[in-house]
C-alpha cells in the first residue's frame, strides 16, 4: 500500500473526532508588544496598558492575528507526522472567527478536530479541522476556525 493510501486509511475513521489539544501558551505583555514590533501594528488597546484599562476591555488584549498565529504551533504538538510525508503545508482557513478577547496575561491552548480528509492527487491529501483556541479559565473560546491543510507524500 502506498503512503498516501495508508494515511487516508488510518484517517478516515477519525473524521468528527478530536485529534488533540496543545500545551498552554501565555499570552504575556512581551510577547504582544513583539507581535506588533513585526507587524506594525500598535493599536494601543494592544501596546498601552493605561489607555486600554480605560476600554470595555480593562486593559491590553493580544492581537487576534497573535492568537490565529500560533496555530501551527499548538498543532505540532498534537499532529504526528504520516510514513512518506515529505510536507506539510498549511493551505489556508474557510472561516475564521475572533470570538473573545485574549487579555494580557492569559493562556490559551489549541483544540483540534478533524472534519474532513480527502485525496486531490497522489501525492496531495487535504485536511481539514474544526480548530478552536480556548482561553484557561474562560466560557468562550477565543477563536474558532476551519483550519484546510495540505498532506505532500
Amino acid at each position: 500500500m502506498r503512503p498516501i493510501d495508508a494515511a487516508l486509511a488510518h484517517l478516515t475513521p477519525l473524521l468528527g473526532t478530536e485529534i488533540g489539544v496543545s500545551d498552554w501558551f501565555t499570552i504575556d505583555q512581551a510577547r504582544i508588544d513583539r507581535f506588533a514590533e513585526v507587524t506594525e501594528d500598535h493599536q494601543f488597546i494592544h501596546v498601552d496598558p493605561v489607555r486600554a484599562a480605560q476600554t470595555p476591555f480593562g486593559g491590553t488584549i493580544a492581537h487576534g492575528f497573535l492568537t490565529l498565529s500560533l496555530a501551527s504551533a499548538m498543532f505540532y504538538q498534537v499532529d504526528t507526522p504520516m510514513l512518506g510525508q515529505s510536507a506539510g503545508i498549511n493551505y489556508g482557513f474557510d472561516k475564521i472567527r475572533f470570538i473573545a478577547p485574549v487579555h494580557a496575561g492569559n493562556r490559551i491552548r489549541g483544540r483540534f478536530v478533524l472534519s474532513d480528509v480527502q485525496r486531490r492527487s497522489d501525492t496531495e491529501l487535504q485536511r481539514k479541522h474544526e480548530f478552536t483556541v480556548e482561553i484557561d479559565h474562560s466560557d468562550k473560546p477565543a477563536l474558532a476556525a476551519q483550519w484546510v491543510s495540505l498532506t505532500l507524500f
